[in-house]
């Protein structure tokens, strides 16, 4: 929810900009507030003195319209507000979100370097999984990949699991709750009955992933539905004979020494022409050279971002024989 981009010169412009906003028809002013300020290629020479020019703006039209001014909290506001600010132009927005929403309301238990639950989905889709065909994820982690499968095969709304109420939008004056019930009633009734079992597996070399993600699973209600196990993928066999391996392996920034990695990934790649073959295997990377070091020629290659830092999911259609 955003007001058109207006041109500046100054400070005092960004803080007009934002005193000229009837705040007040937008939300209360009970509801506490954090401003939020991304600039590309600005002149400013602080970021932090546009933030609170905006936030003394903000508090200063309420003031004006109803006497009193909103709290400000950094920790949890009720109210996001975003300024967004180029060399030229300043655009204001009220965040309806809220958290993140790839923050789907199912993880309690995390681990180091967790991969989000937006690139996961988007992974899934990339690979080409669909909900008919197994899927093993053999570096679990916390269990992101097999909880966003899941909620695909059920078909589940994301974020269907998180508090209703702590969504952004439903702190602002046009805010209806019933409707908003309703859809996520509607949501619900959309889900599918569960199976017996998934065809989703899930496995890790590493004990404390391996109890986090069925604590995960237990909380989203989904343990009943996927096994996972503690094994090392160099020594696992698949759990079919054909079906989609999705990885996300250490590439430096957790394994550390590049000699780590030199032995790691050759001996991963033998793993695949062994025991995979029939399988298509994508592996999550940071590292330009892993196809040369897993020594095995990818299909594909797309650029992904896991956070800042610029990855690419390769893919690995393993047939019987070598594939170098």
């Amino acid at each position: 929810m955003g007001r058109p981009g207006a041109d500046y010169l100054n400070e005092a412009d960004i803080y007009r900009l934002a005193y000229d906003v009837a705040w007040s028809r937008l939300f209360k002013v009970e509801h506490s507030i954090r401003v939020y300020v991304t600039a590309v290629r600005a002149p400013f020479k602080s970021i932090e003195y546009i933030t609170l020019k905006v936030k003394d703006a903000v508090c200063d039209r309420f003031r004006a319209d109803c006497g009193q001014r909103p709290d400000v909290n950094t920790a949890a506001p009720a109210v996001r507000i975003h300024l967004f600010v180029t060399d030229k132009t300043a655009t204001l927005y009220l965040d309806t979100s809220g958290e993140p929403l790839w923050l789907r309301g199912q993880k309690i238990a995390k681990v180091a370097a967790p991969l989000k639950e937006n690139l996961a989905a988007g992974i899934l889709r990339l690979a080409g999984w669909t909900p008919d065909q197994p899927l093993l994820d053999p570096m679990c982690g916390s269990g992101t990949l097999l909880l966003e499968a899941a909620g695909m095969a059920l078909n589940d709304a994301p974020g269907l699991a998180r508090d209703m109420q702590d969504f952004g939008f439903t702190r602002l004056a046009n805010y209806q709750p019933s409707l908003w019930r309703k859809l996520c009633m509607e949501a619900a009734e959309r889900r599918v009955p569960a199976p017996p079992r998934l065809q989703i597996w899930g496995s890790d070399i590493d004990d404390d992933a391996v109890a986090r993600t069925r604590q995960n699973l237990a909380h989203a209600g989904l343990d009943d539905l996927i096994e996972v196990h503690c094994a090392d993928l160099l020594e696992i066999d698949p759990p079919t004979a054909s079906g989609i391996l999705i990885a996300n392996p250490p590439y430096g920034e957790r394994l550390g020494e590049a000699s780590s990695l030199d032995a790691f990934y050759p001996q991963l790649g033998d793993a695949l022409k062994k025991r995979f073959a029939g399988w298509h295997c994508w592996f999550l990377s940071a590292d330009p050279h892993l196809p040369k070091l897993i020594g095995l020629k990818p299909a594909r290659r797309t650029p992904l971002y896991n956070g800042a830092l610029e990855c690419r999911l390769y893919g690995f259609p393993m047939v019987a024989g070598s594939a170098r």
